[in-house]
């Protein structure tokens, strides 16, 4: 779920003039709600409003932070620049890690800033997890574009939303491609984590359905040897195995597959979609298939400009989640626009909004029901290749056979 590390955490000047601005706005309370110091008035030309960013912005799993908070920065960018908002908006990061335990931190940082209007994140299925209810208790709207869990949306947050299908979604679609590939026996492994076992639990679902015999096996996220795992994969006498888990430890999986001598197909899903997994697996990682609810803004041609933009403004294109997280972020502008012509924009006004989107993305149309999921007909998942040591979009899963 994330790029190449290296070079990306700097931002160009033109991006870090935007960032200038969160030193302009309120962050201890006691003004218009939402509003900046500098105006009591919701539409002033010299009111700032901030989009807060959750989610890891270092630690192990820190690129899918980056490429998602880029994105963001890029949309507020934009805005800013388009001079037609009759407010100036800027960004307030907080990291989380991706981690459940850091995650409350995180948000803490940021419900404590009137200014932030909205939220988009957090980025991991297990943050989001445990900062959902503290959001919803204060109205704050938040807007994943990559928590996909399927039990978020069943948990009564007050203000979630995503954008991207949920593991319900990519884990059934992916038991069909195996089912229709003559896939007789999977070895299904998960790392343990919430969102690695929420997607290896509905593939095993749907593989039995198919009638699919699967082998099931955890294994902690903490593991740095699958020398055993893989060995057990490979006695299995499976065609296929699926790791339902983060890039680094997929990395290392593979190597230990490729050790073992395992001859089957190789999935993982959008958690394992990377660099970090390219760069780690090295040649063990060629052949290997990701499944994601995800685009690739480096061809689709509704991301063209926004491709270009990202690649100008970071020197490098966008990565996993870089386009969900633009789109998550124009959808939290467009609601605060339109909570802007009423008066003073609100955390609730804005939730408000969010709830009422019909906004077209370069990703997806953003339109959520009364769960906070995305549309069901705008979710598309996705089936990813490893070539020669990149990752490559092969199209939508329903398609591939």
């Amino acid at each position: 779920m994330r790029s190449t590390r290296a070079g990306k955490i700097i931002l160009p000047l033109t991006l870090a003039g935007a960032l200038m601005l969160t030193a302009c706005s309120n962050s201890s309370g006691g003004t218009a709600a939402g509003g900046s110091s500098s105006s009591g008035l919701g539409g002033a030309g010299n009111a700032t409003y901030k989009i807060a960013f959750q989610g890891p912005l270092s630690g192990d799993n820190q690129q899918l932070g980056i490429n998602e908070v880029n994105g963001v920065q890029v949309a507020i960018e934009q805005a800013n620049k388009s001079g037609n908002l009759g407010f100036k908006l800027a960004l307030l990061k907080a990291d989380d890690q991706g981690s459940p335990e850091q995650a409350p931190t995180a948000a803490a940082s940021v419900l404590q800033d009137t200014a932030v209007l909205g939220v988009v994140g957090p980025s991991f299925s297990g943050a989001t997890k445990a900062v959902g209810p503290k959001y919803g208790d204060a109205g704050l709207t938040m807007i994943s574009p990559s928590a996909t869990n399927p039990t978020l949306s069943e948990q009564g947050f007050k203000t979630f939303h995503r954008i991207v299908p949920s593991d319900n979604v990519e884990g059934s679609q992916a038991a069909d491609l195996f089912a229709k590939k003559g896939y007789k026996k999977v070895v299904v492994i998960d790392d343990l984590s919430d969102y690695g076992k929420g997607v290896a639990d509905t593939l095993q679902a749907g593989l039995e359905k198919h009638g699919v015999k699967v082998q099931r096996i955890g294994v902690d996220a903490k593991t740095t040897d699958y020398g055993a795992t893989a060995t057990t994969v490979a006695a299995a006498g499976a065609q296929a195995v699926f790791y339902g888990g983060y890039d680094a430890q997929a990395a290392i999986f593979a190597k230990a597959l490729q050790t073992a001598g395992f001859k089957g197909d190789k999935y993982t899903g959008n958690g394992g979609k990377s660099s970090v997994f390219t760069d780690g697996a090295g040649a063990a990682g060629d052949g290997w298939y990701f499944t994601c609810g995800c685009s690739d803004a480096t061809v689709a041609p509704s991301a063209k400009e926004f491709n270009a933009a990202y690649t100008t403004a970071f020197n490098t294109p966008p990565s996993t989640y870089s386009p969900e997280a633009y789109d998550a972020a124009n959808a939290l502008i467009e609601a605060i626009k339109t909570a802007a012509k009423a008066g003073t924009p609100t955390r609730q006004s804005v939730n408000d909004a969010v709830n009422a989107l019909d906004y077209k993305g370069i990703t997806t149309t953003v339109k959520f029901d009364k769960t906070g999921e995305v549309d069901q007909s705008a979710q598309t998942v996705n089936l990813y290749t490893q070539k020669a040591g990149k990752i490559v979009l092969m199209g939508n899963i329903k398609d591939q056979g």
